[in-house]
């Protein structure tokens, strides 16, 4: 049965407007040249609802400034109103960075980059969000709540934890709304599927939140591939620092001990069971924190301060590790340009596994066959097989010799692996370049083929993208392969070995009780 769809707000002016006009009445509607130059009619804004608000979905939400606001949710208003305080102190900072000259660049470092049109355009979000925004949202603590009662939300931006990605993502797009989801778009490879569905039933606007696929450098990576820079690319290796100084993995959850402390050996196992003692304790859940609302559809775990705020990500209850957090900035591209399809095999080999938290480094190796051009939709035609190599947590992949003296980008980034030459990337698609040097410079830009999204603005295509205006640059279509891709490495990690996958099915073919890591049971009452 087709859902009804709640009007918008900009439907109900047009035919308010109809109809006054009909009856003869005086009805005043601000014309756009009435406004003046840059200003936006108030029924060509989006009406926005950010949940989870605290963390990125602030950085979102500045990004969105110059849309309406009209609804915030978060289950923690101590930490989301402490984000929010800071505003003060970042727009001055920011402002004094746009008025000062750019530094004197130092010898053997490259300057960092600063477009101040770009800042500019963020200060005046930070300011519109502290001065406007801020004062007249609704503001709510259950989405489940906000969605029913406040009927003028047209756009959910979605910034929670991953575990409840997709339950509150199906619950707007079920009422019609345009949906926004941070990385990594779900928890699991079920949800990333049961999304993409729901996204083509509904066809509503949907933008997984990887800003790098709406970025300049990004599609100017994915050319040199489809120009034929580097030639056919069977061997692709992407690593990320995290979690490494970002939150802790690969340590034990709290736990008050079953023996003595002092009688505990020194061996791996005692000091394991030293640490989750000594974290153990009682300590109270902070005033503003709805913990049950946090915990949504996963477990019932007591609360403890290292799982919230941020730490999450580090857990398995809530997130899914350095793959779901850089995943998406990283492996993105490299889908993208080879239209890599859903790998055959998948192996993850990491540091001690515990189960509850990440191994503190793991490297995955993903294996992808080469298709039929008949199957186009599920893998990349006639080109050949390719093998993708995933490094995170300090562990990184050989450095290629046409580097000479200078080092990989420790942080992260990607090498694809030619049979013409060589494609270097950072984080997020930037700074693409050939190796060696010789072939950069002799082939000089690659053409042109994909569209640049305005201003480089992802959570504003996704804006245009719900008015009709644009095509979403990384809608669910997109977003789900490319997360299921990134958690099967996650599977790998739980099964214990290498799996071999039925992407057209969804099916691990060789270890049967790793189907059970595709899907999980949500918490009684979610």
């Amino acid at each position: 049965m087709k859902q009804k769809r709640e009007m918008t707000r900009r439907e109900f002016v047009k035919d308010a407007t109809i109809a006054a006009v009909s009856a003869g009445a005086a009805i005043t509607i601000v014309p756009r040249h009435v406004l003046g130059k840059g200003m936006t009619p108030p029924s060509d804004l989006l009406n926005i609802a950010g949940v989870g608000i605290g963390g990125m979905g602030r950085t979102n939400l500045i990004n969105l400034a110059s849309q309406n606001i009209v609804a915030l949710c978060d289950v923690d208003w101590g930490y989301a109103g402490k984000g929010f305080a800071q505003l003060d102190d970042m727009i001055t900072g920011l402002s004094t960075r746009i008025a000062a000259p750019d530094p004197e660049s130092q010898p053997g470092k490259a300057a960092i980059p600063f477009d101040r049109e770009q800042a500019k355009a963020r200060l005046a979000g930070m300011q519109r969000l502290k001065d406007v925004h801020l004062a007249k949202a609704k503001r709510y603590t259950d989405y489940r709540e906000m969605l029913e009662k406040q009927k003028d939300i047209e756009g959910v931006l979605i910034a929670t934890p991953d575990h409840m990605h997709a339950p509150i993502a199906l619950a707007a797009m079920e009422l019609g709304k345009h949906v926004y989801v941070q990385k990594p778009l779900t928890w699991c490879v079920a949800e990333a599927r049961q999304l993409a569905k729901r996204a083509r039933e509904t066809k509503v606007a949907t933008q997984m939140g990887n800003q790098g696929h709406s970025l300049d450098d990004a599609r100017k990576a994915v050319e040199y591939v489809w120009a034929g820079a580097i030639g056919e690319v069977r061997e692709i290796h992407i690593w990320t620092n995290r979690p490494l100084g970002f939150w802790p993995q690969g340590v034990p959850r709290p736990m008050k001990p079953s023996q003595p402390v002092d009688e505990m050996k020194w061996n791996g196992a005692g000091v394991e069971a030293r640490v989750a003692a000594a974290m153990a304790g009682n300590f109270p859940v902070p005033e503003k924190l709805d913990w049950n609302l946090f915990l949504g559809v996963g477990p019932k775990v007591a609360y403890h301060p290292i799982y919230h705020p941020f730490n999450w990500r580090g857990w398995v209850d809530w997130g899914v590790g350095p793959i779901g957090d850089m995943g998406a900035h990283l492996i993105d591209h490299s889908m993208w340009a080879l239209n890599l399809g859903y790998p055959s095999s998948i192996e993850t080999i990491s540091t001690p596994f515990n189960k509850a938290s990440y191994p503190s480094a793991t490297m995955t190796v993903y294996e992808f066959p080469s298709r039929p051009a008949a199957e186009k939709n599920i893998a990349r035609g006639n080109l050949p097989a390719a093998k993708l190599t995933w490094y995170d947590g300090g562990l990184m992949p050989p450095k290629p010799e046409e580097l000479g003296e200078e080092e990989l980008n420790k942080g992260g980034g990607a090498l694809l692996i030619g049979s013409k030459g060589k494609l270097l990337h950072d984080t997020y698609g930037m700074n693409p370049r050939l190796l060696p040097k010789s072939l950069h410079d002799s082939f000089g830009e690659p053409a042109k083929k994909l569209p640049r999204i305005p201003n480089q603005q992802h959570e504003l295509n996704w804006v245009a993208a719900a008015k009709g205006k644009a095509e979403a640059s990384c809608p669910f279509e997109y977003a789900a392969p490319l997360t299921e891709t990134m958690l099967l490495g996650v599977v790998a990690l739980n099964a214990g070995k290498r799996i071999e996958y039925d992407g057209a099915n969804m099916r691990v073919t060789n270890v049967a009780m790793a189907n059970d890591y595709l899907k999980r049971e949500y918490r009684m009452g979610w």
